[in-house]
């Protein structure tokens, strides 16, 4: 992301705002170290573990400063996408995990724990994105690197990284902010800081939060006047301390609490498809309404412990970073989708985990020979997740097409538990071969422990456990044909284990089913090659990236609704006794291991026009492809391509079409990644002066994404092309001590249906005898849908003194 006229240094994390992306405008605060007006455009990353220019990082990196999430308004950390072209950026409905989709390939946390295919940093150490997606305050900066990842620290990865830095104490200087937002929508957020030395030059403390209340997504109920909401609390707390000049200390303590209810958004399948029946009430995507209900409810609590420390002497630096983290997140699940009973039936999920990650690393910091810059580090980390949820069968009896009589719900008791343990060593070398010339490598080897199981009632259904050594590599060479042209080539590859998919919970699995939920372990390979070009005596710049990645046993999750299977589960008298077994059609996401090749193009170019008016754009085009690999579908016609499904299929159609497998498996060769593969994004800011010391600004962002098309078995989910703009204006003092802004983003209310599952449907239990059951399905006439934000017009009122 692009600069505008100013900047800060970021040296040894000393200051909170470290830098300027590559492919949209920041502006720095003003600081007592902020560099001359000829360095502004200077564009400071610490993506390979010290200082550099962005223009001469053989990477793609895009970095978005605490002043431009200001300036944009950026509360929630999924609005980060909105300046990163070809990065989606989700959490989980049910509160637990988040999603990072970037080059091509998606993600999914329930179906590749603890490994992403994006890693996310705070202040260094790798932390689970679930934590991350959360409301933003007192950033210092956030940097995301594109292509593999882990030959510098942390974990390997293969599409990317995003690292999150928080605001450092200031060591001299008491000071402070208050940056208060609200809006026409409920929202209301107030965001503030308190920096103060405590020895002047020795030590310093620094204390933020936030509190934000707002309506979620604004799906409310055709049910009940109950409207959605959720409330954020959280508190920072940071210390540093420099008892001498070779050695520094840092440690910092923050806590999350957030608590939502919400409801899952639904609209008549007709809206799409003219043959569907008609729904009872007529529901348009456009109108954020739900047939739940009951909310919702998600409760999570975050503690996160991060510390470091750092000894420099004799040219050369030993870091030290630590950090430990803790998950509680309690959340309901309606399980009646299809709206068959009257009331709700939940799955109540309970998860509790913990995370403690050790890095040491020795770099340098002059330059050995005069040529030479290193890297080398060793890794550990623990987590141990536990789970623990209810799963509900329903037992009732039709009272019409449309609505039944529940008679009773039977609760499963079932746990998700174990542990991983990862150590690594890694090192990185860097030789400068003359002033125009760089060569750069690096490997990282890994040995990986996995100890998991799955407990449904009282039988261990699967008992998962791995061990795994690998290593993994990275190099480029760039030559700079000019001071201001830099051509680059790259390759790397990447590692994660084998995965767990958690969340069917068969007690008879077939041989096939298995295959789909215990998955072997995925690597990958890529080559990039790129030009990074600063013009017009630094006023412009220009940067293009190629790259070509292969991906073997690529955990692919069927998307939307999933695919349908025989489910086999235990039926309880009233003391919790089994009295006997049934069958019934269920749905999962399950996954497949499979071949993916991804293509893509990025570029970014940024223009000074004139003083005080900026324009600045990038994109991104990737497109990932299954080649001919094997994944779970809906397949009752028998013919291996996978069935665009419009109702859920009966039992004994079900076993008719997969015999004892429980699920069908179909051959394809189609896309791995239902993202847009092409998407832009395009902002400009003019600011001129006011009065007594005012500055005014117009400020736009433009983002736009392409045509795609979602899973397909599922031919009605497919996404036209749109594009959100959002506008601010506002004034502000030209010390940058206070702001007052209005704004407005999705200007012109564009709605448009993101994704659309297959038709809902209820799977249930029907007496038959006292003793027996039967399977039977009920399928809705409403499909589950997400769509954009929806417009908002809010003020923003911000105000600062010394350090800030």
């Amino acid at each position: 992301m692009r600069a505008f006229k100013q900047l800060m240094l970021c040296s040894a994390g000393l200051s909170g705002i470290c830098g300027l992306g590559a492919a949209s405008p920041a502006l720095a605060q003003e600081q007592p170290d902020a560099v001359s007006a000829n360095e502004a455009n200077v564009i400071i990353v610490q993506a390979r573990r010290r200082d550099e220019d962005v223009q001469d990082v053989p990477a793609v990196i895009d970095t978005v400063t605490a002043d431009e999430i200001g300036k944009l308004n950026l509360r929630d950390f999924r609005e980060v996408s909105t300046l990163a072209p070809g990065l989606q950026l989700d959490t989980n409905a049910n509160g637990i995990g988040g999603n990072a989709k970037m080059r091509g390939v998606n993600f999914d946390v329930n179906a590749s724990g603890n490994n992403p295919t994006v890693e996310f940093y705070m202040n260094d150490a790798p932390i689970t994105a679930g934590i991350v997606l959360q409301q933003m305050y007192d950033i210092g900066q956030i940097e995301v690197q594109r292509g593999p990842q882990g030959t510098l620290r942390g974990r390997a990865s293969p599409s990317g990284s995003i690292t999150v830095t928080t605001k450092k104490p200031d060591l001299y200087s008491l000071g402070g902010m208050v940056d208060m937002t609200a809006n026409d929508i409920g929202t209301q957020n107030i965001k503030g800081a308190l920096n103060i030395p405590v020895i002047e030059g020795i030590a310093a403390i620094r204390a933020a939060g936030v509190w934000d209340e707002n309506e979620v997504d604004r799906v409310r109920s055709i049910y009940t006047n109950r409207d959605p909401w959720a409330r954020t609390r959280s508190g920072r707390i940071s210390a540093l301390v420099t008892p001498t000049d070779w050695l520094r200390f840092e440690g910092m303590y923050q806590r999350l609490d957030r608590d939502q209810r919400s409801y899952d958004q639904i609209a008549s399948f007709s809206e799409v498809n003219p043959d569907a029946l008609p729904s009872p009430v007529t529901i348009s995507s456009k109108d954020r309404l739900s047939n739940y209900e009951s909310p919702r409810l998600i409760k999570q609590v975050f503690d996160v412990y991060n510390w470091r420390a750092e000894a420099s002497g004799w040219g050369q630096r030993l870091i030290y970073q630590g950090q430990y983290y803790t998950q509680k997140i309690h959340s309901t699940e309606n399980f009646d989708k299809g709206n068959f009973f009257p009331g709700d039936v939940n799955q109540i999920t309970d998860t509790r985990s913990t995370s403690k990650s050790h890095e040491i690393r020795l770099q340098n910091e002059e330059r050995l020979f005069d040529m030479v810059d290193y890297v080398v580090g060793f890794f550990d980390s623990r987590n141990k997740p536990h789970t623990d949820l209810t799963n509900p069968t329903m037992i009732g009896v039709p009272l019409s097409a449309t609505s039944g009589l529940l008679a009773r719900v039977v609760q499963t008791p079932i746990t998700s538990q174990g542990k991983t343990h990862e150590q690594s060593i890694f090192g990185n070398l860097t030789v400068h071969i003359g002033d125009a010339t760089e060569i750069s490598g690096g490997v990282r080897h890994i040995d990986y422990q996995d100890e998991s199981q799955l407990i449904v009632g009282p039988v261990t259904v699967a008992n998962n456990a791995q061990k795994a050594k690998e290593w993994i590599y990275s190099g480029s060479i760039k030559h700079n044909f000019t001071p201001d042209l830099m051509i680059y080539a790259a390759t790397g590859s990447s590692w994660r284990p084998g995965i767990n998919v958690v969340g069917d919970f068969n007690i008879a699995p077939s041989a096939l089913e298995r295959s789909f939920l215990q998955l072997p372990a995925e690597t990958s390979k890529s080559y990039e090659i790129g030009l990074k070009s600063t013009l017009l005596d630094g006023r412009m710049r220009f940067n293009l990236t190629g790259y070509h990645q292969k991906f073997k046993n690529y955990p692919y999750r069927v998307p939307g609704s999933g695919v349908f299977y025989v489910n086999t589960v235990a039926i309880r008298d009233g003391s919790g006794a089994v009295t006997g077994i049934a069958q019934q059609v269920n749905n999962f996401n399950f996954a497949g291991a499979v071949p993916v090749e991804v293509n893509g193009v990025e570029g970014d170019v940024s223009f000074d026009i004139m003083p005080g008016w900026n324009l600045n754009a990038s994109a991104s085009y990737s497109l990932g492809k299954i080649k001919g690999g094997t994944v779970p579908c809906n397949d009752l016609d028998g013919d291996g391509v996978p069935d665009a499904t419009t109702t859920a299929p009966s039992l004994a159609e079900l076993q008719a079409a997969v015999g004892a497998d429980n699920i069908a498996a179909c051959n394809v060769s189609q896309r791995a990644s239902f993202m847009a593969p092409f998407s832009a994004t395009v902002q400009s800011e003019y600011a001129f002066p006011a009065f007594g010391g005012t500055d005014a600004y117009l400020r736009g962002l433009m983002t736009y994404t392409g045509k795609s098309q979602g899973d397909p078995g599922n031919a009605w989910d497919d996404v036209s092309d749109y594009a959100l703009v959002n506008l601010f204006a506002g004034l502000r003092a030209d010390d940058g001590a206070w702001e007052i802004g209005l704004y407005a983003k999705n200007i012109f209310d564009t709605t448009k249906t993101l994704t659309r599952t297959t038709p809902l449907f209820t799977s249930y239990q029907r007496p038959i005898s006292a003793t027996a059951t039967t399977a039977a399905t009920y399928t809705s006439t409403y499909t589950g849908v997400t769509v954009t934000a929806p417009r908002e017009f809010g003020i923003n009122v911000r105000y600062a003194f010394g350090s800030r």
